[in-house]
């Protein structure tokens, strides 16, 4: 049976076509990771226009000599702060640590926090699990530096948006089977969980949409390198038992590839007996809040996001 695709919120259709016409300029294969790469890269605006007026210290660090961090704070911070781990999208294989970290800032400076961007390895040169090893690593380095940070290290958020909320998943599994560092809660935004790419979904949005099931194949195809199935710290969605985890914010669009799996996703961690907080918005394409962000839909969502974290770092 064939399903029909859920259809989009209108006011948040110019939005959509503005991201379509911006982001998925080039189509995706596997032959043009590269040229969307460097397309990608063109969009994301250079650190210091995203800091310009800004009230904060930036700097870099890098670990294990491969990780890069960029970490950005109040310039007045408070004595043990919270800190928000953020992982940037791109399908594991596009995007750099300065995606997203405009938002990232505004959360920065809403909450006091420190806030810390990971660089991670990218597909096809860096098969999975490279991407989440190196985000893990990244907030190993946190939190055993969150004293030097002025970071309560009981209060630490790790969140991203689409494969940056798969990445952030996956690096909760690491942090649970490893034995930390423990992470106060998980934001997985529009999250990239599963490699089958075979939901309800994922069918409604084959060739139509802003990451569409084309394109979340041929990205997984990259990520694989060859493998089989995706380990499960990659591919979430894979991993059998999902207890014990931080409480998880998981937020979505009803008119998406991910919204089954994120739906599927927030189910069997309360089936595990944890704590996930889900959130479909009717009508809402992928990453809507980015591009349609003054949107009632939006406004609705990117409140509701603010709530939670108030909680989780309260």
């Amino acid at each position: 049976m064939t399903c029909p695709p859920v259809p989009y919120d209108p006011e948040l259709t110019p939005g959509l076509a503005a991201f379509l016409a911006l982001v998925e300029k080039i189509p995706l294969r596997a032959d043009t990771i590269l040229a969307n790469r460097a397309h990608f890269a063109t969009i994301i605006p250079p650190l210091d226009e995203q800091i310009r007026g800004r009230q904060v210290s930036v700097f870099d660090h890098t670990v294990n000599a491969q990780v890069d961090l960029t970490i950005v704070g109040p310039h007045e911070l408070r004595p043990n702060a919270p800190a928000l781990y953020h992982i940037h999208g791109g399908g594991m294989i596009l995007g750099t640590r300065f995606f997203g970290l405009d938002r990232l800032i505004d959360d920065v400076l809403r909450f006091a926090a420190v806030g810390v961007s990971v660089e991670y390895r990218l597909a096809p040169e860096n098969p999975a699990p490279a991407a989440v090893e190196d985000c893990y690593a990244g907030l190993r380095w946190l939190a055993a530096n969150a004293g030097e940070l002025g970071v309560d290290a009981s209060r630490i958020v790790v969140g991203g948006f689409s494969a940056g909320g798969g990445l952030a998943a996956g690096t909760s599994l690491l942090a649970r089977d490893r034995g930390g560092p423990p992470i106060a809660g998980q934001m997985l935004m529009c999250p990239m969980l599963d490699d089958r790419n075979d939901t309800v979904s994922a069918r409604q949005y084959d060739g139509i949409g802003a990451w569409d099931r084309n394109n979340n194949e041929t990205a997984w195809t990259a990520v694989l390198g060859g493998a089989d199935q995706a380990s499960p710290y990659a591919a979430p969605a894979r991993m059998p038992d999902l207890s014990g985890l931080p409480p998880a914010y998981v937020d979505v669009g009803a008119a998406e590839t991910f919204r089954d799996e994120a739906v599927e996703y927030a189910r069997r961690i309360w089936a595990a007996g944890g704590q996930a907080e889900l959130h479909v918005w009717a009508g809402g394409y992928h990453g809507f809040t980015g591009f349609s962000p003054n949107a009632a839909v939006s406004r609705a969502a990117e409140a509701t996001r603010l709530t939670w974290l108030r909680r989780i770092l309260r």
